[in-house]
């Protein structure tokens, strides 16, 4: 940082300067008048700390000189002593000014001259960096569907296109008023979108991106006009439900994915034939995650349609799944479309079960609390949380979220994808349900349980905040597993909390060795968790440590995986310096990554978070109520008050089951037994055996082979 001598500095070889320097001397004061200084500037400092060692001379920055007398007694060692001092403070405050001290001096909440901080010029850094990225993509890839930073080319995902970058991109282009650059958008949406494709496209990523980008464009353009205003989609102009059009339509394509015979969807869809198609691994069960993370969009669309069948459709997923009666909320991480039962045991927050916990508590809170079902199971799934997979490292005690992945009973893996660090974000916002902390403290609601949660989200996010503290590029890798008591500790265990002030920045901190980061993990893809749950804990905290953390990381971004002229890339190794990058940059650098940024940095009046529910790709919908259209479609089976399944419920749900899995075997043999004919011949003998797979309709499970020699 340079230094510039302000404009305004006195002349002091003018002769007034030295008539006024002598009056000043023979005044008997010199440097025992008590002058105050403000000025803001290192020159000012500097002049402050040499005014300490210089003897008699006019202050640089004065009103007026006393002109009183002083006592002719001098205290010398006294003033030797305030001469200390007064410098120590001086360098003490150049020091904040320079920034060194600024975290310290904001954690304690000192009152003398706290530096301010400009945070809408940090989130101009923002949309500069948000820029360079879309600029380089229209440039070099415009209308794929992937961008390769380095090699400056993109690809389609399917012939044509879907226009994922684009659509995932709408509603920040919105948000950062980059008017031209939406209407380059909206033209492209118009003329080249087309959803008429003769291929299969992920259920799941389709609905959150895709579908979730073109309503949230609608919803920011039609709510908010003043943002990056456009007069194509003015009331009663022509392209006026461009984004609702487009959204209609392909929802009605990705219906198909639900034609199973439980209702759960099947994993991908054919976009021209509307057949769903069963995942091509995992024995073709569907993820978790990705059944129960489609709500939020197909029960808007239905709000804005008026049409039902969009909202029954999505709903009945999650009838389905919370059928199975899982232990204290906690669900397996895929489930089989067919039969609607769980595949495997294994549970965790990460991959595959991560936006299921989420999107219940988001469906609380879209249809303004008035589903109290949804509030229920997000209780419930917390509460199982807090019992099975809270546990504690071993150096410092800091807070993590493991995996069962042997299911109940197994041991708990101390793996943590960086996709958990969604949770401290979505555990503060269960617990004001977007009011801020201070407001809800004030009602008569607030519980000890509230202080607990409160108090765990806080915990989760200094973690997932080492996640990239400890790292040579200060960016996190994509897991990172923990060295942590064994056997586990839990919640109940009474263990010793760090302060949550932050962590150490010492190399040799013991914090450091709680973090264990394998070379096969640690990659970076741009990911959004850690910064969206950053932006959710300032804004229902108010604390901006938050926003510091949030300006350490962007630095980071913007000093490891900018590419020059190209925007942003990924990274091969978070430990490398200079990083090793990857040719992709992720759509959601720019849907999910930099808007956390951006709205990190702006106003708390931006879109407050009261008002309206973010889906898990950092799309924005408003909350509404249910009206005499919407109501929840299905009851919860009896449960205790642990809210598990009555044991009556447990043994017929068993027995559903159990029927449900012999009819797929049934089914599965019926699809499977046709005719087989087997041609066997030598050069010394003509022989002929056929084969044949009859079915008897009495018993589909009998086989008989007859066989013919000839």
């Amino acid at each position: 940082m340079s230094f510039n001598i302000p404009g305004n500095v006195p002349d002091f070889d003018d002769p007034q300067r030295r008539w006024e320097d002598n009056r000043w001397g023979s005044s008997g004061v010199g440097g025992h008048a008590r002058h105050t200084t403000r000025g803001t500037t290192a020159a000012g400092a500097g002049a402050r700390i040499g005014g300490f060692f210089e003897k008699k001379e006019l202050p640089m920055y004065k009103d007026k000189p006393y002109s009183y007398a002083v006592s002719n007694r001098h205290h010398r060692p006294r003033r030797r002593k305030r001469i200390i001092a007064g410098a120590v403070l001086v360098f003490l405050a150049l020091l904040y000014w320079l920034g060194y001290l600024g975290p310290v001096f904001d954690r304690l909440r000192i009152g003398v001259g706290r530096r301010r901080i400009d945070w809408n010029a940090r989130r101009e850094h923002v949309k500069e960096a948000f820029i360079s990225s879309w600029d380089a993509y229209d440039q070099h890839a415009w209308g794929h569907d992937e961008f390769h930073p380095l090699s400056k080319k993109g690809r389609q995902m399917v012939p044509g296109g879907l226009g994922w970058i684009i659509i995932d991109s709408l509603d920040t282009l919105i948000l950062m008023n980059l008017t031209s650059r939406l209407s380059h958008a909206r033209d492209w949406i118009s003329t080249s979108l087309s959803y008429e494709k003769n291929h299969e496209v992920n259920t799941f990523e389709t609905t959150i991106r895709m579908l979730g980008g073109l309503l949230s464009a609608h919803y920011l353009s039609t709510t908010f006009p003043d943002m990056a205003p456009l007069t194509d989609d003015n009331v009663g102009a022509a392209g006026e439900d461009l984004y609702l059009e487009k959204a209609t339509d392909l929802a009605d394509r990705l219906l198909g994915a639900f034609s199973s015979a439980s209702g759960i969807p099947y994993a991908s869809v054919n976009l021209e034939s509307l057949q769903g198609v069963a995942s091509h691994l995992d024995a073709g069960a569907s993820s978790t995650a990705e059944a129960a993370s489609l709500q939020l969009e197909f029960k808007y669309l239905s709000y804005l349609t008026g049409e039902k069948h969009y909202w029954d459709k999505v709903e009945k997923v999650t009838e389905v799944i919370d059928g199975n009666g899982v232990q204290d909320g906690l669900v397996p991480i895929f489930i089989h479309p067919d039969t609607g039962t769980f595949r495997g045991e294994n549970i965790r927050l990460g991959s595959r079960g991560d936006s299921y916990y989420e999107y219940l508590i988001k469906q609380y809170l879209q249809t303004s609390k008035q589903e109290p079902i949804y509030g229920e199971m997000w209780d419930q799934a917390l509460a199982g949380i807090r019992k099975h997979l809270i546990t504690y490292t071993k150096s410092s005690n800091l807070t993590i979220i493991g995996e069962l992945q042997s299911g109940f009973g197994g041991k708990l893996s101390p793996k943590m994808d960086h996709l958990v660090c969604f949770m401290p974000g979505t555990i503060a916002l269960s617990v004001t349900g977007g009011l801020s902390e201070a407001a809800s403290r004030a009602t008569k609601k607030w519980s000890p349980k509230q202080e607990e949660e409160m108090r765990l989200a806080r915990e989760l996010m200094q973690t997932c905040w080492g996640m990239y503290k400890v790292t040579s590029t200060g960016l996190a890798p994509e897991i990172t597993y923990f060295n942590i008591y064994d056997p586990p500790l839990h919640e109940q265990d009474g263990v010793k909390k760090p302060p949550l002030d932050g962590l150490d920045g010492a190399e040799d901190a013991d914090w450091r060795s709680d973090y264990i980061i394998k070379s096969q993990d640690s990659h970076n893809l741009q990911r959004p968790e850690t910064v969206e749950s950053l932006f959710y804990l300032w804004r229902i905290t108010g604390d901006e440590k938050y926003r510091h953390w949030g300006w350490e990381m962007f630095q980071s971004f913007v000093d490891h995986t900018a590419v020059n002229h190209s925007g942003y890339t990924s990274l091969d190794n978070v430990n490398e310096i200079p990083a090793r990058k990857r040719d992709n940059m992720e759509s959601f650098w720019l849907a999910e990554t930099l808007k956390y940024f951006y709205l990190l940095f702006s106003p708390p009046d931006l879109l407050p978070l009261d008002r309206i529910v973010i889906n898990t790709e950092a799309h924005i919908f408003p909350r509404f109520e249910l009206g005499k259209l919407f109501s929840t479609g299905w009851k919860r089976k009896p449960r205790g008050s642990d809210g598990n399944l009555l044991q009556k419920e447990q043994f017929t749900l068993k027995q559903q089951q159990q029927q449900q899995q012999k009819q797929q075997e049934q089914e599965s043999i019926r699809k499977s037994a046709i005719a087989v004919t087997a041609t066997a011949a030598t050069t010394s003998t003509v022989a002929q055996m056929e084969v044949k797979t009859v079915l008897l309709p009495a018993d589909p499970t009998t086989i008989v082979q007859e066989i013919k020699v000839g």
